[in-house]
């Protein structure tokens, strides 16, 4: 996180250029004592270089209690960090008028049904037509708790993954959601569809996952080199030669479920990076060859957060967020259905 994240310039910026300048205040927590307050906050904003954080200190855009400090200063439990960030205007995200679909909304959040095929935030590969392009259309104010790319994101989906998805306007605010993440207080429930009839009606998939040091973009699992991660699944319907699933992670790691049902035999129908197949069409369903004209059913991995439960942070309320199957997965459990009924399927 030291290198290569947005932001490697000296501040100022140079003169006659426009500048937005952002403050964040926060208090700092028991784990991150004896750490360089350079690397903490390196830590906290990806987005920026290590180098633009300790030229921010060094200039006194940072302070610690109200008082400037050197970029090697330890922070204590409980010191008040507050950061004046000045962010270029052309290193913001364009706007783009992308339809969404708004579950919630309110002073503090915004909650978003996400469609498959939308990828969360500005990367290397896409660095338009995202979430946040659209968020940043049609919100005025969102958290730059993460930085410039990531306005308002406190946690993200795969890019083909749909439903819930929690948006943050106010910095304040994005801390404490931050930290319910962190606790493990949230609670998310997805909906998947996998390859073969699983065996048991519900378990613990307690396997550590870490990158796949063969591929960059794929994560395995890692009984020694991988973090901690839980998955539990319950069984909804076996239909045919496939398994409905709900999933609850207890963790956060990347590709999580897609990994862990993998790992037990069954991964995501239509996974081109995790699964068997990379889309799923009516005759997979038959056993048999399916015609070259012949549509696919679903053609990403057949995944959808359904529900998302947090302690509002500032109402102190639990509350829930619902999206909707969408429809493609709808399709293709009714088809699933259908072919069970008239006997078709193997």
């Amino acid at each position: 996180m030291d290198d290569d994240h947005g932001n490697g310039g000296s501040v100022p910026p140079p003169r006659g250029e426009e500048v937005e300048v952002r403050r964040y205040e926060f208090e700092v927590a028991g784990r991150h004592e004896g750490r360089r307050l350079d690397a903490y906050l390196a830590g906290r904003f990806p987005d920026y270089s290590r180098t633009f954080i300790q030229e921010l200190i060094k200039n006194r855009h940072i302070t610690v209690n109200g008082r400037p400090v050197r970029p090697s200063y330890s922070p204590s439990r409980g010191d008040t960090v507050v950061a004046l960030v000045p962010m270029r205007r052309h290193e913001g995200v364009p706007p783009e008028d992308i339809p969404l679909q708004v579950l919630f909304e309110d002073r503090w959040l915004v909650v978003v049904n996400k469609p498959p095929d939308l990828v969360v935030h500005p990367s290397k590969g896409h660095q338009t037509g995202t979430l946040v392009n659209a968020l940043v259309h049609r919100f005025q104010h969102l958290s730059g708790l993460r930085g410039p790319l990531k306005p308002g994101i406190v946690h993200r989906l795969d890019r083909d993954t749909s439903g819930v998805i929690l948006i943050i306007k106010d910095e304040a605010v994005h801390e404490k959601i931050a930290r319910q993440f962190e606790h493990r207080q949230v609670t998310k429930e997805y909906v998947a569809v996998c390859e073969g009839r699983l065996e048991l009606d519900s378990d613990l998939i307690d396997a550590p996952i870490g990158s796949d040091p063969r591929a960059r973009e794929r994560m395995v699992v890692r009984q020694s080199a991988g973090r901690p991660a839980r998955t539990v699944y319950q069984v909804v319907e076996r239909i045919g030669p496939f398994t409905i699933v709900r999933c609850f992670p207890q963790t956060g790691r990347t590709h999580q479920i897609r990994v862990h049902l993998q790992f037990i035999g069954h991964p995501i129908v239509a996974d081109s990076l995790y699964g068997r197949r990379d889309a799923v069409y009516l005759s997979d369903l038959t056993g048999g060859e399916h015609p070259p004209e012949e549509e696919p059913l679903l053609h990403r991995q057949a995944l959808h957060a359904r529900r998302l439960t947090i302690r509002h942070p500032v109402r102190q309320e639990q509350m829930t967020f619902e999206a909707p199957m969408p429809a493609d997965m709808l399709h293709l459990i009714e088809a699933l259905r259908q072919a069970r009924e008239s006997g078709q399927t193997p």
